[in-house]
């Protein structure tokens, strides 16, 4: 009975094999931007993508994050590549666009549909969105500040994703925490941006690892 009972053991434990490495994955986030996310200027391995999974890793989370930033992008041109930007691998998005936008004068009600559009689109995919929001420049004046900085708050609470509200949060303004153009971060930068999202992306990591969240 005791060899039966050890037998046993054994072919369960083996059975169970791959759907233990199955579930050992690790988890792929998207990061879908543009410089700001690219890292433009910036060395290899110095940009948000590499930083923040360098962060999540050291505080024990199994992560792959995927630098899909492309330097000059806006909202409008996410939107035409965020099928092959974000792969069937992707279990989370962090949804970085829409200063180039603002830079280039961009009506907001165009910003506005292109970032329903994508958030749409992944929320129909039953992909998890951490929205980096921005804030329009101030010389583009206060008729300009009052239609583009509600997009993202608002698009947030219409398609349950979760907001950071300010990218460069504690960076812009900040000369020496920003390259000689003034807009795009240094490598510091990059670690004041990653230090204070980092809560937020764990928080989206909680959000799919939840057992309801899990892919079949």
């Amino acid at each position: 009975m005791r060899f039966f009972a050890v037998m046993i053991t054994v072919l369960v434990a083996a059975a169970m094999g791959p759907m233990a490495i199955a579930s050992a994955a690790p988890i792929t986030l998207v990061a879908l931007g543009d410089s700001l996310t690219a890292g433009y200027g910036l060395p290899p391995g110095d940009g948000f993508p590499d930083k923040l999974q360098a962060a999540l890793k050291a505080r024990g989370h199994d992560v792959i994050v995927i630098d899909a930033g492309v330097s000059g992008d806006t909202t409008s041109g996410g939107l035409s590549r965020l099928n092959w930007s974000v792969g069937e691998k992707a279990d989370g998005v962090i949804l970085e666009l829409g200063a180039n936008d603002a830079l280039r004068g961009i009506r907001p009600q165009e910003t506005r549909r292109n970032l329903a559009a994508m958030l749409e689109q992944l929320k129909a995919r039953g992909l998890p969105v951490l929205l980096a929001g921005m804030i329009a420049p101030p010389n583009m004046g206060p008729q300009y500040e009052r239609e583009f900085n509600p997009i993202y708050p608002d698009l947030a609470e219409e398609y349950g994703a979760r907001l950071y509200p300010f990218f460069l949060d504690g960076v812009a303004g900040t000369p020496a925490l920003n390259q000689s153009d003034g807009m795009h971060p240094t490598s510091e930068g990059v670690d004041v941006i990653v230090s204070r999202i980092l809560p937020d992306v764990e928080a989206l990591i909680a959000e799919i690892t939840a057992p309801e969240a899990r892919k079949d």
